[in-house]
C-alpha cells in the first residue's frame, strides 16, 4: 500500500492528497503529510505544533466536517528545497497557505500550515 508521504512527489500534489484524505475520514493519513515538528494555526490564532497534535486537530475537524472540495491552486513559490503553497478558498476564510520542504527521500512534507477556520 502506497502511503500519502509517498505519494507527494510535488509540493502541489499535497493539497490534492489533503482532500482525498480528509474525504477518507483519514486523520493519521493527514498528519503523516506534516513533519513531526510542524507548526499549524488552524484555526487562525491558533497555534498547533507537532505531528500527534496535528493528528487530533484534524480529528476534531473531521467531526465537524466531512466533505472538502478541491481548490483553485496560486503559482507555487520555490527556493531550493522549500515551496510556498496556497489555494483560494472555497469557504471565503482568510485564506490558506503552506510550506513544505522537500525530504531526502524526494517527497514533500509541510512545515508550516496556516487555514481559516474548521468549516
Amino acid at each position: 500500500m502506497t502511503t500519502a508521504r509517498e505519494c507527494a512527489k510535488t509540493p502541489e500534489d499535497l493539497a490534492r492528497i489533503w482532500v482525498e484524505l480528509a474525504n477518507a475520514g483519514d486523520a493519521e493519513g493527514l498528519a503523516e503529510l506534516y513533519e513531526p515538528d510542524a507548526v499549524m494555526a488552524f484555526p487562525i490564532g491558533n497555534t498547533i505544533v507537532g505531528r500527534e497534535a496535528i493528528r487530533e486537530a484534524f480529528e476534531q475537524m473531521l467531526r465537524m466536517q466531512s466533505h472538502y472540495e478541491m481548490e483553485e491552486s496560486l503559482p507555487t513559490l520555490r527556493h531550493g528545497d522549500l515551496a510556498l503553497t496556497s489555494t483560494v478558498p472555497a469557504d471565503h476564510s482568510t485564506g490558506r497557505y503552506q510550506v513544505a520542504r522537500l525530504q531526502p527521500d524526494g517527497t514533500w512534507l509541510r512545515i508550516l500550515h496556516s487555514s481559516g477556520y474548521f468549516a
